[in-house]
């Protein structure tokens, strides 16, 4: 029962969100042989200011045993 919550700047359309969505979906049901019924997504917008608070430091730097996907990037 996978469930992904994807964190972006906000700004994005219910449109791309759901296209994020969609493709995530796919991909889980390709790599991990979930069925599309197990799987939930959700996506929360960020404020851009609030991104090394909120998401940076909680969500990446404290579980880089977890990052398999590491950032290409650290906040100023």
């Amino acid at each position: 029962m996978p469930h992904v919550i994807v964190k972006l700047y906000a700004g994005r359309s219910d449109e791309q969100k759901q296209r994020i969505a969609d493709e995530i979906t796919k991909a889980l049901m390709n790599a991990a042989g979930s069925s599309e019924g197990s799987i939930s997504i959700g996506i929360e917008d960020v404020e851009p200011s609030a991104w090394t608070v909120s998401v940076y430091e909680p969500d990446i730097a404290a579980k880089t045993d977890t990052i398999f996907k590491k950032p290409g990037y650290a906040p100023a």
